[in-house]
């Protein structure tokens, strides 16, 4: 079984989405940019006004906005992203239960329920923070 890990809207112009959504939340902010994040991303060309992925956190699950060069535009905008301690059995349990695999990445898996919606199985935070770093 699974949490939801963070819930993922695929948009055009994340920090103005984020910044949208932050306002309309009850406890809900942008994710802080420290030196290191605003080096990295200046290394990219990149300020926290043109980031390609900005983060909401509150009280409930993280809410992550991101532009995906290569969209494609039959798949969801918004999809969750469900952190699981197991990934490789989860994905065999839900393919038992009718979902399908769309792709597979070092960190997460993009997966679809029986009507074609997309949602990814990711790994613990531990995992996803130690791979950062």
């Amino acid at each position: 079984m699974g949490v939801i890990h963070e819930i993922v809207f695929d948009c055009d112009k994340p920090a103005v989405l984020a910044q949208f959504w932050a306002k309309i939340l009850d406890g809900y902010d942008v994710r802080a940019y420290d030196e290191d994040e605003i080096a990295r991303l200046a290394a990219l060309g990149l300020t926290p006004e043109t980031d390609t992925t900005v983060m909401i956190d509150g009280p409930g699950p993280s809410i992550c906005f991101q532009n995906v060069d290569g969209r494609v535009f039959d798949n969801n905008r918004v999809h969750l992203d469900i952190e699981v301690t197991d990934r490789g059995a989860e994905v065999e349990r839900l393919k038992e239960a009718g979902a399908t695999v769309d792709r597979v990445l070092p960190t997460y898996t993009v997966m679809r329920d029986p009507e074609g919606n997309q949602f990814c199985l990711v790994d613990p935070r531990v995992v996803l923070q130690a791979a950062a770093a």
